[in-house]
């Protein structure tokens, strides 16, 4: 099963088509830490995070983690835990997993630069929430109602290509 970002502005999977949106400054080929593109190319997806203080375990045939307030992603290029889920520490930068905001009540990480990951070529990509369709940071948004039919959808399997 595949999802496609079509248009930089669409998720489609199966018979479904999703608005969404993406890094600032696009997609890139050469996605560099910080840079606000969207990587490009095929990546596996990870387990769904998500805030249960704030919804209802989801049907999903993702593996589930419930995200925790000591919970963070590593965007340290100098961490031997790169572009990995933390513990957080103020000596680690990071990105905070249990935020005020509601990007990241469902969460789930795109394997991009995951298994072996290369110092500033990007961490934290994640499909997340949007209520507004601002530009990302390097993520794919999409609002909470077509998230929830998302993860009903997808398995453990689904890849999603960026083009």
């Amino acid at each position: 099963m595949l999802i496609i970002l079509k248009n930089k502005d669409t998720l489609c999977i199966d018979d479904f088509s999703f608005k969404c949106v993406i890094g600032k400054n696009g997609t890139s080929k050469n996605k560099i830490e910080g840079d606000k593109k969207t990587p490009i190319g095929t990546f596996s997806l990870g387990p769904l995070y998500f805030r249960n203080d704030r919804n209802k375990k989801i049907d999903t045939n993702l593996k589930i983690i419930k995200i925790k307030k000591n919970m963070g992603w590593c965007d340290d290029v100098n961490y031997k835990k790169y572009n990995k889920p933390i513990k957080i520490t103020k000596k680690i930068k990071h990105e905070k997993m249990f935020r005020t905001d509601h990007k990241y009540d469902y969460v789930i990480p795109i394997k991009y630069n995951f298994n072996h990951p290369k110092k500033n070529k990007g961490s934290a990509i994640f499909i997340h929430l949007t209520s507004n369709y601002k530009k990302t940071l390097g993520c794919v948004a999409l609002n909470k109602s077509d998230m929830i039919i998302l993860l009903k959808i997808i398995k453990k399997d689904t890849k999603i290509k960026i083009t």
